[in-house]
């Protein structure tokens, strides 16, 4: 399947990030010399998606003056200028603006390299992986090991068949939440107006034993702090630079 459809978050503060983002916008912090959001964007072009949506908040002006110079896809701006909306909300209100048809979604502070070596993008492979018969949402994972930037933490044990559930210590199978998700915007039709976090619908889809998981390909960078940006440039050094 090809998913022509997405949605790039990218609307928070970078708390985290200060004192670089007091004044820049965290999506737009470079790795290399590319905008942390252009890894996004980019990653959703090569898998074939011609609409993206992009949440804005912070220093928002830039991202607008940044966005309308994009040209590899139609990009839709979803405001929170009026009030950030959290992962959930900001993912809701961010679907409304698209089609009725399955949607990627990616978080703006992440990407990943060394892809090249495969057939296939690790957006074909989650699109590919994604059946809305057996799944609510199909979300890309990672083991810990082949990740930069990354704070340990263990999000998800994923089982033989792909089923996820939340990690507990002593799972056999653990892996990180990559940061891309497959989903149909009809699973966020009940949806509270407000703010709410993503995690709320992770777990009611876990549940229904709904949230399956396909492993990335290659090896995944987030940039979460300033430190970690010396950190990525030093792994895509190591890999022999961006592809």
């Amino acid at each position: 399947m090809t998913i022509k459809q997405g949605m790039v978050l990218a609307a928070g503060l970078g708390t985290r990030m200060r004192p670089i983002t007091d004044t820049l916008p965290k999506p737009l912090v470079k790795i290399s010399g590319k905008p942390l959001i252009d890894y996004a964007l980019d990653a959703l072009v090569k898998a074939g998606v011609e609409r993206i949506v992009v949440n804005i908040h912070h220093f928002a002006e830039q991202m607008l003056e940044h966005l309308q110079n994009y040209r590899d896809a139609e990009i839709i701006i979803s405001d929170e200028r009026d009030g950030l909306m959290n992962s959930g909300g900001g993912l809701a209100k961010g679907l409304k603006l698209l089609a009725r048809e399955p949607t990627l979604v990616m978080n703006a502070d992440l990407f990943w390299i060394g892809e090249q070596e495969h057939k296939w993008n690790n957006l074909d492979y989650l699109a590919g992986f994604y059946d809305a018969a057996r799944m609510d949402m199909a979300m890309l994972c990672v083991d810990n090991a082949d990740t930069t930037g990354h704070n340990g933490k263990l999000d998800f044990n994923m089982d033989a068949d792909g089923v996820l559930t939340r990690y507990q210590e002593g799972d056999p199978d653990p892996v990180v939440y990559a940061g891309a998700i497959a989903l149909h915007p009809a699973l966020l039709d009940d949806a509270p107006n407000g703010p709410f976090n993503l995690n709320i619908y992770f777990d009611k889809v876990i549940a229904k034993r709904r949230l399956l998981g396909t492993k990335l390909r290659g090896h995944w960078i987030t940039v979460g702090t300033p430190e970690a940006i010396e950190q990525a440039e030093t792994t895509i050094h190591r890999f022999g630079g961006l592809s």
